[in-house]
C-alpha cells in the first residue's frame, strides 16, 4: 500500500494554525477616516496570504475584520470636513474598499461596524465591573491597567509611553490611574453618544474590538492579527478583557503581529504625514506588483519602502509568471513550495523554489498569492 502523504500544516511563530474544520480569524480593521496607506496595506494582504494558504490546505476559513468608525480621530477629521461622523466614515470607506480590491484582498466574511455593537460594549463593561476588574467614575467605566501591564511583561514607563503615542487619555481626571483605559468612554461637548446606565457616552476603543470579535465568533479566535504597533495597549487590553469578561483563556490561539512600514527610517503614519498611499503606488506599478512588495520578506519584519523596493517586485513577479508559463510539473517543488509557505509564512523561499523549479510549482505560488 502506498504511503499516505500528510498535507502540511500552517504554523505562525511556532504555533500550529491549521485546524480541523473551521478557522476564525479576527483582524483589527480601519478607521475610516483617510485614504489607505501602505502601512496599514501590509496588515490586510498579510492575512489576505494566510487566508489563501488555508484554504488551499483545505481549511473552512472566516475572516472578521472590523470597521473602527467610533473613535477620536475619525469624529476630529468628520468636524474639520463639516461633515457628520458616520456619513464622512462611509465616504472613506469606500475609498478602502477600492484599494483592497487594487490589492487582490479578498472581502471579509465579517464587517461588523463599532457604531452597531454599542448594547454588546455596554454589556462588556457592566460584566467587568460584576467581575471587580473594572470601575465607574464620571461617567466611564475603565478597566485596570496595572494587571495589563504585568501581564504584558512591561514597565510602567514603557506602557505609559506607549499609552501616550495611542491616545490613551492619560490626562482623564476621573481615572483612578493615569493608565487605566475606558471600557465606556462618557462623551463631552458635541461629541457622538449613546445612552449607558453610567450616562451618555461611546465605546472605548479595545472595548470595540473586544465586543466585535467576542460577538461574531464566541469567546475566542483561532488567530488575531494586526500590525505590530497595536501589541500594546490594544491587543493587550483587547485580550485582558475578552478573557476576564468569559472566563475563557487564551482568547487567541495565535497572534499575528505585522511588521511595520517605514519612509526613511521613520514609521508609516497618518499622525506623521510621511505616508505612501496605495492608490498611488497602483498607478505607478499595478495591485499585484504591490502584493508582491508587502509580501516578499517576512511577515513580521520591519522594513523600508522606497522606489526601488517597488522595482525589485516588479522583476521578482515578472520572473515568477515567466517560471509559471514553463511547461512541466513537479510535485516535489510543488511540495516545496507549500511547505515554504506553511512554515511562518515563507514566501521568499516559496517564490525562490517557484522561480527555480517553474511549472506547475510556480502557477500554484500565482494561484495560491493572488499574484
Amino acid at each position: 500500500m502506498p504511503e499516505l502523504t500528510v498535507t502540511p500544516r500552517l504554523r505562525l511563530g511556532g504555533q500550529p494554525l491549521s485546524v480541523v474544520g473551521r478557522s476564525r480569524i479576527y483582524v483589527c480593521g480601519v478607521t475610516p477616516y483617510d485614504v489607505t496607506h501602505l502601512g496599514h496595506a501590509a496588515t490586510f494582504v498579510w492575512v489576505d496570504a494566510v487566508d489563501r494558504v488555508l484554504r488551499r490546505l483545505g481549511v473552512h476559513v472566516e475572516v472578521c475584520r472590523n470597521v473602527t468608525d467610533v473613535d477620536d480621530v475619525l469624529f476630529e477629521a468628520a468636524k474639520r470636513h463639516g461633515a457628520f461622523y458616520d456619513r464622512y466614515a462611509a465616504v472613506q470607506q469606500f475609498h478602502f474598499d477600492r484599494d483592497m480590491d487594487a490589492l487582490g484582498v479578498r472581502h471579509p466574511t465579517f464587517e461588523p461596524r463599532a457604531h452597531t455593537f454599542i448594547d454588546p460594549v455596554v454589556d462588556l463593561a457592566q460584566t467587568l465591573l460584576d467581575r471587580g476588574a473594572a470601575y465607574a467614575a464620571g461617567g466611564s467605566v475603565y478597566l485596570e491597567a496595572a494587571p495589563v501591564i504585568e501581564r504584558a511583561g512591561l514597565d510602567r514607563d514603557t506602557a505609559e509611553a506607549l499609552l501616550r503615542d495611542n491616545n490613551g487619555h492619560l490626562d482623564d481626571p476621573a481615572k483612578r490611574d493615569p493608565l487605566d483605559q475606558a471600557v465606556w468612554q462618557a462623551s463631552a461637548g458635541d461629541e457622538p453618544a449613546w445612552p449607558s446606565p453610567w450616562g451618555p457616552g461611546r465605546p472605548g476603543w479595545h472595548a470595540e474590538c473586544t465586543a466585535m470579535a467576542l460577538s461574531t465568533y464566541g469567546a475566542s479566535v483561532d488567530l488575531h492579527a494586526g500590525g505590530a504597533d497595536l501589541r500594546f495597549p490594544h491587543h493587550a487590553f483587547e485580550a485582558a478583557q475578552a478573557e476576564t469578561a468569559t472566563g475563557v483563556a487564551p482568547f487567541a490561539r495565535a497572534w499575528m503581529h505585522v511588521g511595520t512600514v517605514c519612509l526613511a527610517g521613520e514609521k508609516m503614519a497618518k499622525s506623521t504625514g510621511n505616508l505612501v498611499f496605495v492608490n498611488d503606488l497602483v498607478a505607478k506599478a499595478d495591485g499585484p506588483t504591490v502584493r508582491m512588495l508587502v509580501l516578499d520578506r517576512r511577515y513580521d519584519e520591519t522594513w523600508d519602502h522606497d522606489d526601488a523596493a517597488l522595482e525589485h517586485a516588479g522583476r521578482r513577479r515578472d520572473a515568477l509568471h515567466a517560471a509559471a508559463g514553463r511547461p512541466g510539473s513537479n510535485g516535489t517543488a510543488q511540495r516545496a513550495v507549500l511547505e515554504a509557505l506553511c512554515d511562518d509564512l515563507d514566501v521568499p523561499r516559496a517564490l525562490d523554489v517557484a522561480i527555480e523549479e517553474g511549472g506547475q510549482a510556480a502557477r500554484d505560488l500565482v494561484s495560491i498569492l493572488g499574484l
